[in-house]
């Protein structure tokens, strides 16, 4: 890999100029940055809403399901969600959009359970790893804080590392320039507005994503002068196969769902994704953000919302890229594209400008910087929570203010954002790509998935199993990547320890070795009776001086107003049903996606047929839609209330005609509480984040 600086050459050949990756990198960031503080002063003067600590880093607690869905869809949509989605398409054909997309939907459909469960038995949290040191003590919970901050870095290099590149190949924009600036304007607007900030940030970078993943797809399958219709990318396709098969597919063909080395990326996929779900505090975030009636409807539509982009994202730019690039408009052409581009995420842009030239290469970095802006502000949510509560509240200042909360909070966010930004230039010069990462983290992470989940659904794992099962298993997780990794090639340099079965080695043992780990530990030290009462005992950060100086009453801020005796059981007998039916819900849809749909075809070499094909693909933009409908279109009409009262509020307020005070004094005498949630649960003034 070249990482001299961005030569003349390379600028001239960029499908756009500097000046533009500058523009959207700065400019939309710091639009987003503007659009925050705007909404903060609005909620401000015409909601009342005071910035404590619980509500920068929990929003509340009170996050409608549509909002939960596109944060989870926005959170879950990295740079590898559309760059590596699209190389593995490239590579594998038809199976690796889906091999992708199921492999990394079912992580967020089972979490919902855990969601359910940790709002359940542990409704005060701001982490996971809270719960970890309630249950099992300081051991356990340093153990699972290098393991959860170990994740959140992983994924925060991944995106900041594959959007960069992807700005430098479209823009010319040298990469390290790309990769201490994009982060600038997602420290700006998560700083200003906390995870509210990012969750309604999250729906705006969803709703714009969807809407050019739905440009590519009806320009590729519907009007493009060259593809145009599922027919001809099919009769491209059955050509580029008869040019270049694939190994290991059946007949070489890339219209099959049987291929070898696509099936051994389906099990890296599953097993590095439980980590980054399952360990990521972001994804926690969004669950204690959630109202307790709408954590388990969020976390389902999100996930069968998200499943659409990787697998259409992937479907069109991937195999736009295999049917184009023996034409004079493929950047690459007369050549295939190199494995070091393939890894590096640049099968999306190059496909996306061969489609549209200039304007492809624009609405790829749109949705690049959507994805990585996006997923890297929930990223610094996570980390921030972990640092405010489980590192300075828990171990240096257990009596912090709310404005102490805060200062941290504001301090962890900007410390990390360029932490994050010189270690991944750090990466970059030791040629370490976002693919490499990609399948790499499964192995370092991996082993504390079961530990972590079981210690919110199984009363029986004693600490010990819970403390030691991670750290074993990473050990044995790195045994086995290297030695396949020496075996293999015979070397353990970046190519050798990066190809397929090393990884698969690694990652299988990181997420299958706790199996047996925590069963030894349990005889040994005996099955545990914990009664879930420690959780409970999790406090919330202490925001009264905060509120005091705002001047407002306690009872009117969320995150802050006490819940009565009887609206605690009222929320309880709740989440337990949505327990039960989630974990219904989650095992009938982890069954489908995972055996019912795929398998046949592969156990059968089924190769698509062109009426097939054409099905195939119109089923991907069906669901593209219905995605469109549920994360971009629904969140609008669940707040349409909160937002009327909100625009007829300012309206007033700008006209004249009334003032915030006494439009406050009118929402307290009863004229329209803002957002209560279930009014028939509570009544008070609760407010729950529609959009507003």
């Amino acid at each position: 890999m070249d990482h001299a600086p961005s030569n003349e050459e390379h600028i001239a050949n960029a499908a756009l100029g500097q000046g533009v990756g500058y523009g959207i990198v700065l400019g939309l960031g710091g639009a987003f940055a503007l659009g925050m503080i705007l909404v903060t002063f609005i909620l401000r003067r015409y909601n009342r809403e005071v910035q404590t600590s619980e509500m920068f880093n929990t929003a509340g607690r009170t996050v409608k399901s549509g909002l939960v869905a596109s944060a989870v869809v926005s959170s879950w949509t990295w740079a590898a969600t559309l760059l590596q989605s699209t190389g593995v398409c490239y590579r594998y054909g038809v199976s690796g959009p889906f091999w992708y997309a199921s492999g990394a939907t079912v992580q967020i459909l089972l979490f919902a359970t855990l969601a359910i469960e940790l709002k359940r038995r542990a409704p005060n949290a701001h982490t996971y790893l809270e719960i970890i040191k309630a249950r099992y003590g300081t051991f356990a919970h340093i153990v699972f804080l290098v393991f959860g901050l170990a994740t959140n870095i992983l994924v925060s290099l991944m995106l900041i590392v594959g959007g960069s590149a992807t700005v430098n190949a479209l823009t010319g924009m040298h990469t390290i320039a790309a990769i201490y600036l994009l982060p600038v304007g997602v420290v700006a607007y998560t700083m200003v507005g906390g995870l509210r900030a990012t969750i309604l940030t999250d729906w705006a970078h969803t709703f714009i994503l969807l809407v050019i993943i739905i440009i590519f797809a009806l320009t590729t399958y519907a009007s493009h002068d060259v593809l145009g219709s599922p027919a001809a990318v099919y009769d491209l396709l059955v050509q580029a196969a008869a040019r270049h098969p694939v190994a290991g597919n059946k007949d070489g063909s890339y219209l099959t769902m049987q291929s070898r080395e696509g099936a051994i990326f389906f099990v890296i996929n599953i097993v590095g994704n439980f980590g980054t779900v399952f360990l990521d505090n972001g994804y926690y975030n969004k669950a204690i953000a959630a109202s307790p009636v709408h954590a388990l409807p969020g976390y389902i539509l999100g996930g069968l919302c998200w499943f659409a982009i990787p697998w259409l994202t992937a479907t069109t730019l991937g195999l736009t890229a295999l049917a184009m690039e023996n034409t004079p408009w493929f950047p690459t052409f007369p050549e295939r594209m190199a494995d070091a581009d393939v890894s590096a995420g640049l099968v999306l842009p190059f496909a996306a400008v061969a489609l549209l030239g200039k304007g492809g290469a624009i609405a790829t970095l749109l949705i690049v910087f959507m994805a990585v802006t996006s997923a890297t502000s929930s990223q610094l949510i996570a980390v921030s929570t972990i640092c405010t509560y489980d590192l300075y509240r828990t171990y240096i200042n257990p009596s912090a203010s709310g404005k102490r909360l805060i200062w941290t909070s504001h301090a962890v966010v900007i410390g990390y954002g360029l932490f994050i930004a010189t270690f991944s230039v750090g990466l970059w010069y030791a040629g370490i790509s976002m693919g490499y990462l990609y399948v790499m983290m499964g192995v370092i992470i991996s082993s504390a998935v079961l530990p972590a989940a079981l210690s919110l659904v199984w009363a029986g794992q004693n600490k010990w199993a819970a403390s030691l099962s991670p750290i074993i298993g990473l050990v044995c997780a790195l045994i086995a990547w290297l030695v396949t990794a020496k075996k293999e090639c015979g070397s353990l340099d970046v190519a050798c320890t990066g190809s397929n079965y090393p990884m698969l080695a690694g990652n299988v043992a990181a997420l299958l070795s706790p199996v047996v780990l925590i069963g030894i530990f349990t005889l040994i030290f005996g099955i545990d009776k914990y009664d879930w009462k420690s959780m409970m005992e999790i406090r919330k950060g202490d925001d009264h001086d905060l509120v005091n100086a705002a001047g407002v009453d306690p009872e009117e801020i969320p995150g802050v107003r006490e819940e009565s005796p009887a609206e605690f059981e009222e929320e309880q007998k709740k989440l337990q049903r949505a327990g039960k039916i989630s974990k219904t819900a989650t095992a009938v849809l982890t069954l489908a996606l995972l055996v019912l749909w795929p398998m046949p075809m592969y156990g059968s070499g089924y190769i698509f047929s062109k009426p097939f094909f054409t099905g195939w693909v119109t089923i991907g933009i069906i669901w593209i839609f219905c995605s469109f409908i549920g994360v971009g279109l629904f969140p609008i009409f669940e707040s349409r209330a909160t937002l009327a009262r909100t625009c007829n509020n300012i309206y007033r307020d700008i006209t004249g005609k009334s003032h915030p005070k006494t439009i406050h004094a009118q929402m307290l005498e009863g004229e329209g509480t803002p957002g209560d949630v279930t009014p028939t649960d509570k009544a008070g003034t609760k407010e729950v984040i529609g959009v507003v």
